[in-house]
């Protein structure tokens, strides 16, 4: 029994490295799919990259450290 599941296996990992590999035709994302999209692309010349000043750093979170604690204004529930 366990020969058989065994080969079943192998036989199911052979058939999906053959399809990842082409037999069958090309993959759905092996083509563009929707041509639209390449025309809105961001041109990589027009981005231009610039220093974080310390005002836009304030509000960044820093990674590894705890949570900012948020102010919250409790009061008691009528009752």
């Amino acid at each position: 029994m366990l020969r058989w599941l065994i080969a079943i296996l192998f036989f199911a990992n052979l058939l999906a490295f053959v399809a990842v590999r082409g037999a069958f035709g090309p993959t759905p994302t092996a083509s563009g799919r929707e041509p639209n999209h390449l025309g809105g692309e961001v041109h990589p010349d027009a981005l231009k990259v610039r220093p974080v000043n310390a005002a836009e750093a304030a509000d960044q979170a820093v990674v590894g450290a705890p949570a900012p604690a948020t102010p919250i204004a409790a009061s008691a529930l009528p009752q």
